[in-house]
């Protein structure tokens, strides 16, 4: 049986992979000097001694910003030194000199992220230069409560190196493992989804020691969740167990039979389990 995971156990260790501790200063400031601008984005451009001249413009959709003396400036593409060092020699042909020009990125919008799924902040996240997995479930909150630790990354442009397009993960409570912090390192890309997915259940019942809700792991199948729950009560009958199985399409329920002797023996595939699917055991007749 899987674990939940705990929302404040994980958000540490993800604030603790990503380098530190998480706060809202640390979500809205730059983490790389890299960072081309484009589209979206707002910016704010202080000279000193001409507050005339400092603005907070948008990055427009053709790519350049409106400045007092200047007129439209083209900044996409551009990093913010770039920007700087560019805006600090047009001003100089206009005979002001601004050794101590300001240029910094209010906020983010051109390049970013998708994070949904069961996470306590979804939504659209910026995308800065060098933004990992583990910034963004991190800028996300974290898992919420019904997380399974189940993670897709979809790359909505171009491919991960081996040319697919999408990555599977599954994390586990507490701080992340060697494997999981290597997996937590992955690089995104701009317009990347990334999605937490819902903890899903099995029921057991009848003649097991343990009967209940199971959490749903990958590849679960019903020895799997039969041993979980304990194995059999002396009077189970290993040839008759019955998984109740909804179609979600139709709405229809079947009912499938399992006889854990002809698995064992492997005359039977052992059946992989769906969301919400009962297993029920039934007991032998005395």
């Amino acid at each position: 049986m899987s674990l939940l995971v705990a929302p404040a156990v994980f958000l540490a260790a993800l604030a603790q992979a990503a380098g530190g501790a998480v706060s809202d200063a640390s979500l809205t400031s730059p983490t790389a000097t890299s960072y081309r601008l484009g589209p979206g984005d707002v910016l704010e451009v202080n000279v000193p001694g001409h507050a005339d001249l400092s603005r907070m413009p948008t990055v427009q959709t053709t790519g350049r910003v409106f400045l007092p003396v200047l007129g439209e400036v083209g900044v996409e593409g551009l990093t913010v030194g770039e920007l700087r060092r560019k805006l600090g020699s047009l001003l100089a042909q206009h005979d002001v000199i601004a050794p101590d020009l300001e240029v910094r990125v209010r906020e983010y919008q051109s390049h970013f992220v998708w994070v949904r799924g069961e996470v306590n902040r979804p939504g659209r996240k910026p995308l800065r230069s060098g933004t990992r997995l583990v910034d963004a479930l991190v800028e996300a909150g974290g898992f919420s409560g019904r997380a399974s630790g189940d993670v897709t990354v979809e790359r909505m442009e171009g491919t991960f190196e081996d040319g697919t397009r999408v990555r599977r993960f599954r994390f586990r409570p507490a701080a992340p493992t060697a494997e999981e912090q290597a997996q937590l390192e992955l690089v995104l890309r701009t317009r990347d989804v990334v999605t937490a997915a819902l903890q899903r259940f099995v029921t057991v019942a009848g003649e097991v020691a343990r009967p209940g809700r199971y959490a749903l792991d990958s590849g679960l199948t019903v020895s799997r969740v039969i041993t979980s729950a304990g194995g059999l009560t002396r009077n189970g009958d290993l040839h008759k167990v019955t998984v109740q199985r909804q179609n979600p399409e139709t709405g229809g329920s079947q009912t499938l039979e399992v006889d854990l002797k002809a698995v064992e023996a492997g005359r039977q595939p052992d059946l992989e389990l769906l969301p919400d699917d009962a297993i029920a055991v039934k007991g032998r007749r005395l």
